[in-house]
């Protein structure tokens, strides 16, 4: 599955050696456009199109998420992100920030960025 269009001018995610840097992902579905109601399917569309674009980058090679960056448009929903999260991300889990913004695009309640490593850490 490929993710949806970057909106700007960037890339979705650019491999640099090992690493992937993955710019924010927003809950929109990239065959419809469609932006899902709630934290929980908005947070499991987000880190769908996530990993979709660690995929694209990384040429299918096997890759581990190592660091998130979420952003949430209201912190009250952190209940709800990080019980979604924890369900869509895997074991082990990266390193992570979250953090409450006034606004984000297209009105979603959640965006998240990651870097990624290819091949196996030595802590697996």
């Amino acid at each position: 599955m490929m993710g949806p269009a970057p909106s700007g001018p960037y890339a979705p995610a650019v491999a640099a050696g090992d690493t992937v840097f993955v710019s924010g992902q927003i809950p929109v579905d990239p065959a419809t456009g469609a932006v899902p109601e709630g934290i929980g399917a908005q947070t499991r569309l987000a880190v769908a199109n996530l990993l979709a674009a660690v995929r694209d980058a990384s040429g299918g090679r096997e890759f581990r998420i190592v660091k998130t960056t979420a952003f949430l448009a209201d912190i009250g929903d952190l209940g709800g992100f990080n019980e979604a999260y924890a369900e869509c991300i895997g074991r082990p889990f990266p390193a992570r920030s979250c953090a409450a913004v006034s606004a984000l695009p297209r009105g979603v309640l959640v965006e998240i960025e990651a870097m990624a490593v290819t091949g196996r850490l030595s802590s697996d």
